[in-house]
């Protein structure tokens, strides 16, 4: 094998999800499949899978999910169900169920959206252990009760409006926008749980939403529908890579698209919540005061209990040190006191560019260090990066008269491994610090 699997698949035949599985396993989302429970739980015994999709014919649906998420406690497993039969699943024993296979490129976006939100989760439940520990307990945030609300842009349609009222029965607050600037007034007036945008006889009202949504960090995760006249009119892989988290045909009926679209924003306001939870440590008092980060005391406690959560879990766990170059703007900097200045708003940009599962912390006045969940080192490497290179191109203010300086940092990453110590890993990533490629 090339690699270990990602996905685990419990269907009795390919019938319904072989086409699915070949469309993943293409993508990189290698898929494994059992055609028993039995099976089914050695297989995840056997690999540390990231999810599971089930065919809704399984025996037992109650059960055989049950018994799949006990396999892998204290991780995480999220569960696509897929079938006819999904549909009539108690609410919530699936992560999503849809009524058939969706296309390979959703699949992913999907997959990925849930795997994330799990491992989220699962640091909510370390982060609050730690702050707990040492006598600050960490607030959780309340989900919020408000009607999801929904932007319906678009020239109005008959499929379009029916679909507004299939949402309206559903509970959410739909607001229609007859055009992108309409509805990009909204978006940067109120929050969204979800956009719905109508494909109509021309896409590029559409994409130009969608594409502006994707360059927006504030809109970046709000789940984007496109609603087509009909089934074929345009790639659907495309669409899936321009960010689009489902695509629906108008012959699709009204019903199916609102649950599909319901499905979706209840999932972002769940993410919101997961965030606000996280993001609660910043306002501690065990957190560094000029940048909200974590302390070196209050990272070491915290890594400690990640490294142990990652060997219970079997994920792994990288770690990265940011240390700021010492060019010569950046020694001029520091010699006028302009570098402690720009510190801070350093600090804050490391904090807006890791995802909602990392910590970052600020290990000394210009070393920052980063703890990344469930990452291989060198996917480690490629987000420290990528930090480095955004960063990179901020100018900050050197003083009156003076050219503002720009900050490089010099990068270190270490993953985990087997046995090894906190410190250790620490440590190593110390010693690997050099300057990004």
């Amino acid at each position: 094998m090339t690699s270990d699997p990602r996905i685990l698949v419990v269907a009795p035949d390919d019938d319904l999800i072989g086409s699915l599985c070949q469309g993943l396993d293409a993508l990189g989302w290698r898929t494994v499949t059992a055609r028993s429970l039995a099976g089914a739980v050695q297989v995840l015994i056997d690999w540390p899978l990231e999810a599971a999709i089930v065919d809704s014919r399984i025996p037992d649906p109650t059960g055989s999910i049950e018994a799949l998420r006990q396999t892998v406690t204290p991780r995480r497993l999220p569960i696509l169900a897929i079938g006819p039969d999904a549909g009539d699943w108690t609410p919530g024993l699936a992560d999503i169920a849809s009524s058939g296979p969706p296309h390979a490129a959703q699949a992913a976006l999907r997959l990925e959206n849930l795997v994330r939100a799990a491992i989220a989760e699962e640091e909510v439940s370390l982060r609050e252990a730690t702050f707990a520990s040492r006598g600050e307990p960490l607030t959780p945030s309340a989900a919020e009760t408000a009607p999801l609300r929904v932007l319906a842009a678009g020239k109005p349609d008959r499929h379009f409006l029916a679909l507004s009222n299939a949402l309206q029965e559903r509970g959410c607050e739909v607001v229609a926008a007859p055009t992108p600037y309409t509805a990009f007034d909204y978006l940067h007036e109120r929050p969204f749980d979800a956009a719905v945008l109508w494909g109509a006889e021309d896409h590029a009202p559409a994409l130009s939403i969608a594409s502006g949504m994707k360059r927006n960090t504030r809109l970046y995760h709000i789940p984007a529908v496109l609603y087509l006249r009909g089934s074929a009119e345009i790639n659907l892989a495309e669409l899936y890579n321009r960010g689009f988290a489902d695509v629906a045909a108008a012959d699709t009926p009204e019903d199916e698209t609102a649950d599909r679209i319901v499905a979706l924003a209840k999932h972002h306001r769940r993410h919101l919540t997961i965030r606000r939870t996280l993001e609660s440590a910043r306002g501690s008092g065990l957190t560094d005061p000029a940048t909200g980060l974590f302390t070196p005391e209050l990272f070491a406690s915290h890594l400690a209990r990640v490294a142990e959560g990652a060997r219970l879990r079997r994920r792994p766990l990288s770690v990265v040190v940011l240390k700021v170059s010492e060019t010569g703007a950046v020694s001029e900097a520091r010699k006028t006191g302009w570098l402690d200045r720009a510190l801070p708003q350093i600090g804050a940009m490391v904090s807006r560019l890791i995802r909602t599962e990392d910590t970052a912390a600020r290990l000394s006045s210009d070393v920052f260090a980063l703890a990344l969940p469930a990452t291989k080192g060198p996917a480690g490497r490629i987000a420290a990066d990528r930090i480095a290179a955004v960063i990179g191109c901020t100018a900050f203010d050197a003083g009156p008269d003076r050219t503002p300086f720009v900050v490089e940092f010099e990068v270190g990453v270490a993953e985990v491994g087997p046995g090894e110590s906190p410190a250790t890993v620490l440590e190593r990533a110390s010693k690997d610090v050099r300057s990004p490629v």
